[in-house]
């Protein structure tokens, strides 16, 4: 999705509306890497009931740092003043590669539809421990469109455990680049569904900051606890992090215009979650949120103040009667209350305060580890500012639906059909452009092959 502004007022708007786009600009990244597989000798299937989906099992193996291991390692004990060895003989090293065909119901404009493209990524993984206690996902990709890698999400944790109140407590300390990468479940937005999207589909301009507006933009280091296998605790302090742009940051974005977000001072980051885990039940409630001031192009000045506050929820249900298919549940809200008083001095809009409500929740029917079902619904919708939105009439409501079918014929390669239907885009349903153009007119059907190894 491109941001088409038509006033020249809106150029400086730039950088707060391409935070706004995250819902469905990016393409989601997988977390089931096969280097994780060899350093555990799991099959894919123990961490996940299809990825990026954790099991239980793949819930503590992430709480663990990544460093679980059942293969052979190189060692050498540590002394009082020798230093040991412990790292895997084999390399965490894994590839996946993409390629996908994406049609819109009716053409883009100035476009050619029925859009393949060979490859749409490919990303390299660093993934697996490192050493006693700390381990990664790391991961660069190649995006076809930009011609070049770019990093991407990175998770380097160092965990350890020990008792509190004679219970169980695991804690860690997390430095990664994309608010929610970090989280254990798949109802957050880093992870959560779609786990897949075209890079060349239109998508609606409004989002929440935390729903992907900060990914691979910022740098953060934050610690985490589980207690007793219930209660998650997590907070994370983020900086601005510009991949290709000057260092020290200028406030200028990488082509060298003055269109950065750039985070004063420090974005805090907080996470709270509640598990309950038995043989065939598996459920999450919880609460994250982030709060941030920014200087829109600049580095001093006027700020911009965003809080955004969510509830998710995750329900997964074996059925042994079945074979032990699995149904799950997933779902956010999140509320996003702005405050955008510098964006509001510099382009003159009288409109300070602003609200984005957004709501994402799918259900997913697991045939086995080969054949899955999935039905999302999404809705966003907030205060109307025609200087801020590029939309006609500066609404940023949009809702629909996702349909999804994915079929692994084995753990590590996928063909997936989805299909994303649109009853408001931008703000309507019908002529939300101004030229004719309607919001099913965006429908999308998307097919991809993934290729794991």
């Amino acid at each position: 999705m491109n941001l088409k502004l038509q006033r020249p007022g809106r150029m400086v708007l730039s950088a707060s509306l391409a935070l706004f786009a995250g819902f469905f600009l990016q393409v989601p990244s997988a977390s089931a890497v096969p280097s994780y597989a060899r350093q555990t000798g799991y099959p894919c299937k123990a961490c996940h009931y299809m990825p990026p989906e954790l099991t239980p099992l793949g819930r503590a193996f992430k709480l663990a740092g990544y460093t679980l291991a059942g293969k052979p390692t190189v060692t050498s004990k540590g002394t009082k003043r020798d230093s040991g060895l412990d790292i895997l003989e084999s390399f965490p090293l894994s590839v996946i590669f993409d390629t996908s065909l994406t049609a819109t119901r009716t053409v883009q404009p100035g476009a050619q539809n029925g859009n393949f493209q060979f490859p749409q990524d490919a990303s390299l993984f660093l993934a697996g421990a490192w050493a006693p206690h700390v381990g990664s996902f790391v991961q660069v990709t190649y995006d076809t469109q930009a011609d070049h890698f770019s990093w991407d999400n990175t998770d380097i944790r160092y965990a350890n455990s020990t008792k509190l109140f004679k219970k169980d407590l695991a804690y860690g300390i997390t430095l990664n680049n994309n608010p929610t990468v970090e989280d254990l479940w798949n109802s957050t937005p880093a992870w959560g569904f779609p786990s897949i999207s075209s890079s060349s589909a239109p998508g609606p301009d409004a989002g929440a900051l935390i729903n992907g507006g900060l990914a691979q933009d910022v740098a953060g280091l934050g610690g985490y606890a589980m207690w007793n296998n219930h209660l998650y605790i997590a907070g994370t302090l983020y900086r601005s992090e510009h991949i290709g742009a000057p260092q020290p940051n200028t406030g200028r974005d990488a082509s060298d215009a003055p269109l950065s977000f750039n985070i004063r001072g420090v974005a805090p980051y907080w996470r709270v979650a509640w598990q309950e885990t038995s043989k065939n039940n598996n459920f999450e409630i919880g609460s994250y949120g982030m709060h941030v001031k920014s200087y829109p192009g600049a580095i001093a000045g006027l700020d911009d103040s965003y809080t955004d506050w969510a509830f998710d929820f995750q329900y997964d249900r074996t059925i042994p009667q079945f074979g032990g298919d699995v149904v799950s549940f997933r779902g956010t809200y999140i509320r996003e209350n702005s405050a955008l008083v510098a964006t509001g001095a510099l382009t003159t809009d009288p409109l300070i305060r602003h609200h984005l409500n957004t709501i994402q929740a799918n259900a997913e029917y697991h045939f086995g580890n080969k054949l899955s079902g999935t039905i999302g619904y999404f809705d966003v919708d907030g205060t109307p500012d025609p200087v801020l939105f590029a939309s006609a009439n500066g609404d940023p409501r949009s809702n629909g639906y996702i349909a999804n079918v994915s079929w692994w014929p084995v753990q590590n390669i996928g063909l997936t059909f989805q299909y994303t239907g649109y009853s408001r885009f931008n703000g309507a349903a019908t002529n939300y452009d101004g030229s004719g153009r309607n919001a099913s007119s965006n429908n999308t059907a998307y097919l991809v092959a993934r290729f794991v190894f």
